[in-house]
């Protein structure tokens, strides 16, 4: 299992992490800023949290192994 920590502050709103792990990931309607639906996730999404992290331009996913 892993933990997901997104930092608001960086994110710049280009919407990867929705595209590549939408069961984890959203977006706010007035800004685009990053909104975590689950902090942690089982296996089977794990690859897909790890591909959207590496995605992020801003950098402001981070996996942390649980």
């Amino acid at each position: 299992m892993i933990k997901i920590h997104v930092d608001e502050q960086e994110c710049i709103g280009a919407g990867q992490c929705v595209m590549t792990a939408p069961e984890v990931f959203d977006q706010r309607e007035e800004d685009g800023v990053v909104v975590l639906l689950r902090n942690d996730v089982e296996n089977e999404l794990e690859p897909a949290v790890r591909k959207a992290a590496k995605l992020c331009p801003a950098r402001a996913i981070r996996v942390e192994e649980v």
